[in-house]
């Protein structure tokens, strides 16, 4: 009787030992479980930024075309992708486009260049060591947000890169759209003086979508108008007529 008392104490104590032990180890698991999520929330957070600061220096990174033609205050590649955002904006139901796609896809097409810079023909680049770099900014870029945001940003790169649907077609004729548009206003700037003309022509029979071509047909009547009124109000007009009117009184 005493023997199976005290085989049912040892039992008893060693059942309470393993329950111990076990919420012992329970315990210290949620403890390093609870620090691996801290630490990872703190990763996490520290890429994010690292992300949100990296797409910020689009901001300040000026557009290569203007630099070139000694454009002051040149825009930067931030402005030139925000209004092709809104420009995606004005795509009506009858167009037949994933509007918001369009949008995505003019945020997203010029991204890389916040850590590449805007690279251009005159940068001496060859097109193939172009797409090499801005593919693995995007890579970098993907790597620092969730999985899915990140297979998302590079797939919409991807989608303009390669021109694989009608909307990532769509957002280039706004590209070389909102650069003409660009080109016109600081032309405007400068009175009137079509010293941009170079990028009229590099755009030339490019665009493709009825749409765009009409908008682009618009621009050139609006330009040509502002060419004219700019050079009749010019002082050498206004001086030649005043000559006139001397001669004829």
């Amino acid at each position: 009787m005493e023997k199976s008392t005290r085989a049912a104490d040892l039992q008893s104590a060693q059942k309470s030992k393993r329950e111990h032990e076990t919420e012992n180890v329970s315990a210290s698991a949620k403890k390093t479980k609870s620090n691996y999520a801290v630490d990872h929330t703190v990763t996490d957070m520290r890429k994010i930024i690292e992300f949100m600061s990296l797409v910020g220096e689009l901001k300040r990174v000026p557009r290569t075309g203007w630099v070139r033609n000694e454009v002051k205050e040149p825009e930067s590649v931030s402005d030139h992708m925000y209004r092709m955002a809104v420009m995606s904006m004005l795509i009506t139901p009858q167009e037949s486009l994933d509007r918001n796609r369009c949008i995505k896809i003019a945020l997203v097409h010029d991204m890389a260049e916040c850590i590449v810079g805007d690279l251009t023909p005159w940068c001496g680049v060859p097109k193939e060591e172009k797409h090499k770099l801005e593919e693995a900014a995007m890579k970098r870029l993907s790597g620092l947000v969730s999985e899915e945001t990140g297979k998302e940003l590079f797939e919409l790169w991807e989608e303009y890169e390669y021109q694989k649907s009608d909307e990532a077609r769509f957002v280039k004729d706004l590209d070389r759209f909102e650069m003409i548009l660009q080109a016109y206003e600081y032309e405007k700037q400068q009175k009137g003086n079509k010293g941009l003309q170079e990028f009229f022509e590099s755009t030339k029979g490019k665009f493709k979508h009825p749409t765009v071509q009409s908008w682009v047909e618009g621009l050139h009547q609006v330009r040509n108008e502002s060419a004219e009124t700019s050079e009749q109000n010019s002082p050498s007009n206004n001086e030649l007529k005043e000559d006139k009117v001397q001669e004829s009184s």
